[in-house]
């Protein structure tokens, strides 16, 4: 039975290289094992996506998806598509249509009737296309999940996105990298509710402490800290990689051919 119990909450940067003789890297804490060292299960070796006759290799790597991994259009791109100010746009739709849509309870249909306070309609289409065009990686971060990638990690998506997360797997296929298990629209919930992180962990059937969250924002952060989760705050990819290699995750280097390749 994996525990969740909540642990001491901590940011990589808080974590001190050991004083004394240790058989573990100093910058690889002992919960950063490349083998699970806790009860097995039939759940957690489905979730590998290693062969399931090697040791699972961890931590497991959690990320979220917009402003971490790919440029959210939902700042500049999507007030352009309105012909809005972000002040304008803010104050003129609705102030739950959006999350709705992200948790399932609507489609996008629905979506389109109350995305505006007063109703008025708009191009759903034309919409989904501009958030397509706006689609791209962040900087520097497709090197990183192709390393991760080369080094057998588990990574999976844990995101706050509607059913339109399929419009950035049709654009930047990210699937070659990552599982997107952790959908809020697929899940049912969405951060920062501990709830999500805890099905998380459950459904991977690991210790919190052996998952690495990432995301760009301080308040889902705070969340995976809660619940016993290592946390990174995303910042650029630079920043990301000395992080995750302070934590003892191994890199090699990517070339440029193999990212034409993927």
């Amino acid at each position: 039975m994996v525990s969740l119990l909540p642990r001491a909450p901590y940011l990589a940067s808080s974590i001190s290289r050991p004083t004394t003789s240790s058989s573990a890297s100093p910058l690889r804490p002992p919960y950063m094992s490349t083998t699970n060292s806790g009860p097995a299960s039939a759940s957690a070796a489905a979730a590998a996506p290693a062969d399931a006759t090697r040791p699972r290799k961890l931590p497991v790597l959690l990320f979220d998806v917009m402003d971490t991994l790919v440029r959210d259009p939902f700042y500049h791109h999507i007030p352009a598509f309105f012909q809005m100010s972000m002040k304008e746009l803010l104050e003129s739709k609705h102030p739950t249509a959006w999350s709705e849509f992200e948790t399932g309870l609507i489609d996008e249909n629905e979506l389109a009737k109350k995305f505006f306070n007063d109703g008025r309609s708009f191009d759903l289409e034309g919409l989904k296309a501009c958030m397509v065009r706006a689609y791209e990686y962040i900087d520097g971060v497709e090197d990183i999940l192709i390393s991760l990638k080369k080094n057998d990690y588990e990574v999976h998506a844990f995101t706050n996105y509607p059913v339109w997360y399929q419009l950035v797997e049709e654009k930047l296929k990210l699937s070659k990298y990552l599982s997107w298990t952790f959908c809020s629209c697929t899940v049912g919930k969405r951060k920062p509710s501990p709830d999500f992180y805890l099905h998380a962990v459950d459904h991977l059937s690991v210790d919190p402490a052996s998952c690495i969250f990432i995301d760009d924002r301080m308040t889902n952060i705070e969340a995976a800290l809660s619940v016993g989760m290592v946390g990174l705050h995303f910042k650029n990819a630079e920043v990301l990689k000395k992080d995750l290699c302070s934590l003892g995750v191994e890199f090699t280097p990517v070339h440029e051919d193999e990212i034409k390749v993927q």
